[in-house]
């Protein structure tokens, strides 16, 4: 049978995605792992894979299109199969779902679309329950349905446990909590339902059940003014009260049958437990935790000293759950969008080094004695890593898919931090230039960074990267890389720490780099060997002279 692929939502904000690529087109062969296209969602561009083995019927999609999550993609089937009744029967509203294979044989009357819902007072006076797919846990959209314990026509109790669920964190019992007769099933073994889908319904035998089962898997009318008075009046209760109505329902107890078994060993009256799972049921871990209320703490016929010796009831804090909610900026949308291809795509790994900055310090200091422009670390680093590039091509270079660039030319990114994210300003030909120069341009950069005056061509074409947070005081970190670029080096602070020089222990002056290289480029062995460059240099900075 053909199955129909729908654009998954690959992210927890995902509402749509763009279809990037096709890997596939009609009448392909594919496998079940395959990739068929590659979607570009909010957060990056990630592989589509196919579950199915067969032939690609239809795609429905063309690239660059945007599509919302769950709209129809393609449809995979055997060679020359018919798919065209499951476009359409996709294409129906969701509130009128085909009718049941059994029911269909029957003559459907023509105003059945327009027939009045079914209220909860209906299907309290037809003794009849829908059992519905429960959030099982907080993040559970859908579960699948692991094992079927009961069949329809069945006989069940309100504690029958009717089916194992499997959802994201583990698969767990679904009771049906009603008395009666099994008459639906409405999902199949191994098939899966979104949360509050039906999935059976139980009820008095012969029940006619086909104005349910129209309604699809929207909830009932609004009629809960006959369940609501339960419910308010254990709202109006005293606390004391409370418990017992969270996990009771209608004068019945909703807990499991393990808890009920282990209460029962316990002599615990579960009326008196209150229950931490899905609609207040009661559960192993309720019984285990449940400590009688110290009723005897109150009686009259206590002794004083008893009452004397009780605990003093801590102090009560009341807090308030604030936040504010703002429009995520232009600014804010590429740096997720860019970084997160980077990071998703672009297998990164990190090294770190240690370089002793004592004659950086003590050469900085001189240079500033002369130079126009106040030198600072940054730029002494920024001039080492641009003569280190010369001699080490492989870092200065770029992934393009099919093929890598080596760029002859050395073009520096400087991450720059501004008021609505980072900017990368670029210090072109940085290895030809002095160290005057550079601090000049890194400062002009900044300036007209933070006034927002930047203009595209002054931050692109980089070949590399470096972002330094030392003057924040941060010992080290590690850094994404700014694509196209292979390798980014985050620079830490100087640290005063102890080290060994000539055999004795003496005081220096520390400061960490880390290189985030893209492993499709580079190489360990390859960073390892530009990062002893650049510590060389730094380590004789009268070498970035010659």
């Amino acid at each position: 049978m053909a199955e129909v692929v729908k654009m998954p939502k690959m992210s927890d904000t995902m509402t749509e995605g763009v279809m990037a690529k096709w890997h596939v087109k009609v009448g392909d062969k594919i496998k079940s792992g395959d990739v068929m296209a590659e979607v570009e969602t909010d957060k990056a561009t990630m592989d589509l894979e196919s579950y199915w083995d067969g032939t690609v019927l239809y795609i429905g999609v063309e690239e660059g299109k945007a599509v919302p999550v769950d709209a129809v993609i393609a449809v995979v089937g055997k060679e020359g199969e018919d798919y065209k009744a499951l476009l359409e029967a996709d294409a129906a509203p969701a509130s009128a779902p085909a009718a049941p294979a059994a029911e269909s044989k029957s003559d459907a009357a023509p105003a059945a679309a327009s027939a009045p819902a079914v209220t909860d007072a209906d299907l309290e006076k037809m003794g009849v329950t829908v059992v519905r797919m429960p959030l099982l846990s907080d993040t559970m959209t859908e579960g699948v349905i692991a094992e079927w314990h009961k069949k329809v026509g069945d006989k069940v109790k309100d504690d029958d446990i009717l089916a194992d669920v499997e959802t994201d964190k583990a698969t767990m019992e679904v009771m049906g909590y009603a008395s009666g007769t099994l008459l639906h099933i409405g999902v199949e073994k191994g098939a899966a339902a979104k949360v509050n889908g039906i999935i059976a319904i139980v009820g008095p035998e012969g029940t006619d059940i086909s104005g349910i089962l129209n309604q699809g898997d929207a909830p009932a009318a609004p009629a809960q003014e006959a369940a609501a008075p339960a419910e308010s009046k254990a709202e109006e209760t005293p606390a004391a009260a409370s418990t017992e109505s969270a996990s009771s329902e209608g004068g019945r107890v909703k807990a499991s049958p393990l808890a009920k078994r282990i209460a029962k060993e316990k002599g615990i009256d579960l009326s008196q437990v209150a229950g931490s799972a899905d609609g207040g049921r009661i559960i192993k871990k309720d019984i285990e935790n449940f400590k009688p209320a110290a009723a005897a703490s109150t009686d009259a016929s206590a002794p004083a000293k008893e009452t004397e010796k009780a605990a003093a009831p801590l102090p009560q804090y009341t807090g308030e759950e604030k936040f504010t909610e703002k429009p995520v900026t232009q600014m804010r949308k590429v740096i997720a969008k860019r970084l997160s291809e980077s990071l998703f795509t672009a297998p990164h790994f990190y090294l770190t080094m240690s370089i002793d900055m004592d004659s950086a310090i003590a050469a900085r200091t001189k240079i500033n004695e002369f130079a126009a422009a106040k030198v600072s670390f940054n730029d002494l680093v920024l001039k080492a890593v641009a003569v280190a590039l010369k001699q080490h091509p492989a870092v200065n270079s770029s992934w393009l898919g099919d093929k890598i660039r080596y760029n002859e030319h050395v073009n520096i990114g400087v991450a720059v931090a501004v008021e609505d994210g980072l900017l990368v300003p670029v210090v072109r030909f940085a290895d030809g230039k002095s160290l005057s120069r550079i601090s000049a341009e890194v400062k002009d950069f900044a300036q007209r960074a933070k006034a927002k005056k930047l203009q595209p061509s002054d931050w692109e074409g980089s070949t590399f990267t470096i972002s330094n947070l030392g003057m924040f005081g941060i010992d080290e970190f590690t850094a994404i890389i700014n694509p196209p670029d292979a390798c980014i080096l985050a620079i830490g602070g100087i640290s005063q720490v102890p080290v060994v020089k000539n055999g004795a222990v003496v005081p220096g002056n520390v400061m960490k780099v880390t290189l985030s290289c893209d492993h499709r480029v580079v190489d360990g062995a390859t960073g390892a060997a530009f990062l002893q460059t650049v510590k060389a240099l730094l380590e004789e900075p009268v070498r970035l002279l010659v």
